[in-house]
């Protein structure tokens, strides 16, 4: 291959190329469709000067049949008077007109053929036409609903990457952060108010703990309370040393008592 035809055929390339990418699917519809009404046009101007020269040759063939015709009755009458040289002449100038007249009928037969290709085209164009203007009224539709998808979906790819969008899923994570500490927040509070009646359920338990020892005078009681009867009867024990078991016994199964109810506590 020589270098003018690479460079030929790279040129061709790089113009089809740039064609390809100017073409509007749209614009390329209506271009379409504008020629091919031009072509109608064309084609029925066509049609019209056939069927104008088609009635011209019928004319000239229909005259000059009425012409062979006449001269076929001037012969006649010319015979029927006697004149043959008249006759003659007669018959000359029908067989003029009767060559006219095959001529003429040749080209009116062919002119009539062309006329009746020419209407069945015409008839045809105008079928492609209509049907191309539907299609096109289809494809137009079908064009706006690719650009729109396409369009949308730029957008959607859009507002993934945008600052926008980044901005909006920030509000949301500091909306979610400050829901979760407000939530936080509120268990702190139901802690501390469940601390506090738990301080004072401790307090009514010291309070009667307190009580139940001022009553039973035991140690880290009140100090100026009585004694309680095992210290009483120790401090008799060390006065007198000497005790009886049966005065003891009632002392110590009441203190037992008073013992697995402070337990129990």
């Amino acid at each position: 291959m020589g270098l003018f035809d690479r460079v030929r055929r790279v040129v061709s390339a790089n113009l089809n190329d740039l064609v390809s990418k100017a073409e509007d699917p749209e614009k390329m519809l209506e271009q379409s469709i504008l020629e091919m009404q031009e072509d109608m046009v064309q084609l029925r101007q066509g049609v019209a000067q056939a069927i104008a020269a088609q009635k011209r040759t019928e004319k000239q063939y229909n005259d000059a049949d009425n012409e062979v015709n006449k001269w076929q009755r001037n012969a006649q009458l010319a015979l029927q008077k006697g004149d043959e040289n008249l006759a003659r002449q007669a018959l000359e100038r029908k067989k003029t007109f009767s060559e006219t007249s095959a001529t003429l009928k040749a080209s009116l037969d062919q002119q009539t053929a062309q006329v009746d290709a020419l209407k069945r085209n015409l008839i045809q164009l105008e079928s492609k036409i209509s049907e191309a203007k539907t299609k096109k009224e289809m494809l137009k539709a079908r064009i706006t609903a690719a650009k729109a998808q396409e369009q949308l979906g730029s957008m959607v790819k859009g507002m993934n990457s945008s600052s926008a969008m980044a901005a909006f899923d920030r509000m949301e994570e500091k909306v979610m952060m400050q829901e979760a500490r407000a939530q936080s927040v509120a268990e702190l509070a139901s802690n501390d108010l469940e601390s506090q009646f738990a301080q004072l359920e401790s307090s009514d338990v010291d309070d009667e703990l307190a009580a139940l020892k001022a009553q039973m005078s035991l140690p880290g009681g009140a100090p100026n309370q009585p004694q309680l009867p095992e210290q009483a009867t120790n401090n008799q024990q060390a006065t007198n040393n000497q005790s009886t078991p049966k005065s003891q016994e009632p002392a110590d199964a009441e203190l037992d008592a008073l013992r697995k109810q402070l337990d129990e506590l």
